[in-house]
């Protein structure tokens, strides 16, 4: 079992367009810390979404095969010239492909639709605990990482229960969880957990679809450094030490979520935004991972 160190180590990423922030995962690569998610976006808007995206300076895409958008994402990708290994590409298998034969023939598909031979990031999207596959799909995650085919993998949604399950039946502990995540449900005893084991914690979300954005606290702060409450609330996610991939089919949010290198939170506004997870704004806005699938 990999050993408890903590992570969360920032580093910075450079490429011939992007500097962006990037976070350290247990088994030695690294993420973008701010990437673009494609979660319900439509496949004939996907394309063109990426593609403003990757010339924005974002370089990690997060999709799934669940999204259906799989094959825009990799034909953005092909056309945006830019070098695969500047690249960091996220899908996740979805619940009814979960089990040993299943997960290998729904990976190769994905890698196909993509059109990659290798994917940067690998998950299991829910666990569906009472099929009882999510051990066993993770074995097989193992070997697709041990051919090469994903460089690192991980899971989405499993709850610190899961996660205890996985870790002592597999031996490996995933390098990421991806959970909703926002100044309404800020999950902190989860991210500690995911500190202690070294897991990095990845927000869905971030932005509670839209219903942390009315918020005086957020809004009161976005005045003070002159940005937007969307950009408020994803700098709060950066400084926190999370993953986060907030998606917009709109051009001009595109950009704007990526314009957050240039302030900083101060302790205190940090705080004020983690308290509203005791606000009117507490709770999931998605499933809950004991029972969605």
């Amino acid at each position: 079992m990999r050993s408890r160190t903590p992570l969360c180590v920032i580093m910075t990423f450079n490429s011939h367009t992007s500097t962006v922030p990037t976070i350290a995962l247990a088994d030695g690569n690294v993420i973008p810390a701010l990437g673009f998610g494609v979660f319900q976006v439509p496949e004939d808007a996907t394309y063109d979404a990426v593609t403003r995206a990757l010339k924005a300076g974002y370089r990690s895409i997060d999709t799934a095969k669940v999204y259906e958008n799989e094959a825009a994402v990799g034909s953005a990708i092909a056309d945006s010239g830019i070098p695969r290994d500047e690249l960091f590409v996220t899908t996740k298998l979805w619940n009814d492909d979960q089990g040993s034969d299943s997960t290998r023939r729904a990976f190769d598909a994905s890698l196909v639709r993509l059109g990659l031979d290798y994917v940067d990031l690998y998950l299991i999207h829910w666990p569906v605990a009472r099929k009882g596959l999510y051990v066993d799909t993770f074995k097989t995650f193992q070997k697709i990482k041990k051919d090469g085919h994903a460089k690192s993998i991980g899971v989405s949604n499993f709850t610190q229960a899961h996660l205890e399950t996985l870790i002592a039946e597999t031996g490996e502990v995933p390098v990421v969880n991806q959970v909703e995540l926002h100044p309404g449900f800020s999950q902190s005893d989860l991210r500690a957990f995911h500190v202690g084991q070294g897991i990095a914690t990845e927000a869905w979300a971030p932005l509670g679809q839209g219903s942390v954005l009315g918020n005086q606290v957020i809004g009161d702060i976005a005045d003070v450094h002159g940005k937007t409450p969307a950009q408020v609330v994803i700098r709060w996610h950066l400084q926190i030490g999370n993953i986060v991939i907030p998606k917009s089919v709109t051009p001009e949010r595109i950009a704007s979520n990526f314009d957050v290198f240039d302030f900083e939170l101060s302790p205190d506004q940090i705080n004020a935004i983690g308290a509203l997870d005791d606000s009117d704004l507490a709770g999931r806005v998605g499933g809950d991972p004991d029972t969605f699938g």
